[in-house]
């Protein structure tokens, strides 16, 4: 390939991100949105929390479950289709949840806007790794991230406000004129990424499937049933599904995932500390408003505007970080942003029952801008490291990383606080301040088990191989 054919390939990489990104805010934003608007899901079909919270759920849990086999999909197929498909899929899925006559209904449609946003969610690194030379890899994903990160951020207000104006129906039905706008754009400016010929392994689908969803859903559960009959259920079916699908893939002539991509170090470690760095942002987002709300007994609107002090870090930094990679390497700058996640998680920690909202919004930046200088490099260290036949494999892992990221940092925050402060001030909406103290007490072990997490993916992005700048 000269240089000529070259540059008319890259020609039109930003337009192409751009489209991309305006499809994945869509996916993030419809993870926590809905966490807001839950109560009056629950108060207009007349069920109780436990029979809403399936509503995200399962979205979750879907999603996950099958972003492996997108990844695959997408190398076969094409990436630009998997991508469409989902994102049509996603604009049908949302009208169906907004029009839904029962609960049962919403949590189905939900299921089916999961399979669809998963499309969306696997296959983004790759579209972005094959329109992007190797110099501008880590800016084109760190400039990616933004949309994660702001469709995180926007989701719990913008489900407030639309919920308050029109209704949570709307929160639903929103994304439909957003999704047309951007499958026609995709459409129009993502060229063609033919994929290679090749089979679906369906055995190495299901397994993967099944163990996915059977650890994640007990990750999900384990708090309320405890060690039971089901719990042990789950684990073993997972245990034996993950067993499964290593021996599938092992065997068959063309697998869903190539086991081989984790003999390089690089490609392995940057995976780890994906996983793990996202769990330790998920013991943060998952238990800080709690600390806000019946400790420092702030209002649900100001807990919000604090809470976005954290991805709006990652937005100011994430692109600028990407691009540093691209000249210095991923894994000084990986380590750099994992530790001062650990940093703040520490000072969280630390924090006291009397602490000011500025002390909670200066260590939230602080995790922010540690999340910024982590995510980009390391996104970029994955998918530099995987060979390219094998982009949608790798995009799939990555993006598998932090979903089921996701589900254990909240099961592992959740976990330690329970163990470490007493269970009946947990029921509790307020807390007087000898039950903030106690409550507290948990609240620093689960932060410092979080530090622990993002401190190891320092150690893991450290120790991979060496590479070129």
């Amino acid at each position: 390939m000269n240089e000529q054919q070259v540059d008319m390939r890259y020609a039109r990489r930003y337009s192409v991100l751009a489209a991309i990104m305006l499809g994945s805010i869509m996916g993030p934003i419809d993870a926590s949105i809905v966490n807001v608007v839950l109560p009056t899901i629950a108060q207009s079909f007349k069920v109780d929390i436990s029979t809403a919270q399936w509503v995200p759920m399962i979205y979750l849990l879907t999603i996950s479950s099958l972003l492996l086999f997108y990844g695959r999909l997408g190398d076969i197929l094409g990436y630009k289709k998997v991508y469409l498909s989902g994102l049509a899929g996603f604009v049908i899925a949302s009208s169906l949840c907004g029009l839904s006559p029962a609960i049962h209904w919403l949590i189905m449609f939900r299921a089916l806007q999961g399979l669809a946003a998963g499309m969306m969610m696997g296959v983004p690194y790759a579209i972005i790794t094959a329109s992007f030379p190797p110099t501008e890899r880590g800016k084109a994903l760190g400039i990616n991230a933004i949309s994660i990160s702001a469709g995180l951020a926007i989701g719990p207000s913008l489900g407030g406000f639309v919920t308050s104006l029109l209704g949570w129906r709307f929160v639903f039905l929103i994304n439909i004129p957003i999704g047309i706008a951007g499958w026609l754009w995709v459409r129009h400016v993502v060229p063609e990424l033919k994929g290679q010929p090749g089979k679906i392994d369906i055995p190495g689908v299901a397994t993967a499937f099944i163990a996915l969803f059977s650890i994640l859903l007990l990750a999900n559960r384990f708090q309320s049933l405890g060690p039971s009959y089901a719990t042990g259920t789950m684990l073993l079916v997972a245990v034996l599904a993950g067993m499964g699908f290593v021996w599938i893939e092992s065997r068959v002539a063309q697998p869903m995932l190539d086991l081989s991509l984790f003999r390089n170090l690089t490609f392995s470690l940057a995976n780890v500390s994906a996983l793990l760095n996202f769990m330790s942002q998920y013991v943060m987002v998952f238990l800080t408003p709690f600390y806000l709300q019946r400790v420092l007994h702030y209002a649900p609107n100001n807990v919000g505007l604090i809470m976005t002090s954290f991805p709006l870090a990652v937005m100011a930094v994430a692109p600028f970080s990407g691009s540093l990679s691209d000249r210095m390497g991923t894994r000084t700058l990986a380590c750099l942003g994992a530790g001062t996640c650990a940093l703040s998680l520490f000072l969280m920690s630390q924090l006291p029952v009397s602490a000011s909202s500025a002390d909670v919004v200066w260590r939230l930046a602080l995790f922010g801008l540690g999340t910024g200088i982590f995510q980009s490099p390391n996104n970029s260290a994955v998918m530099g490291s995987a060979p390219r036949p094998h982009l949608g494999t790798a995009s799939g892992i990555l993006a598998t990383m932090r979903n089921v990221g996701m589900v254990l940092g909240i099961a592992t925050g959740g976990a330690v606080l329970y163990a470490f402060a007493p269970s009946y001030i947990l029921q509790k909406a307020t807390l007087e301040s000898l039950e903030a103290a106690a409550f507290l007490s948990g609240l620093k072990y689960a932060y410092i088990a979080g530090a622990i997490l993002t401190g190891i993916a320092a150690f893991t992005s450290l120790v991979r191989s060496r590479e070129g700048k």
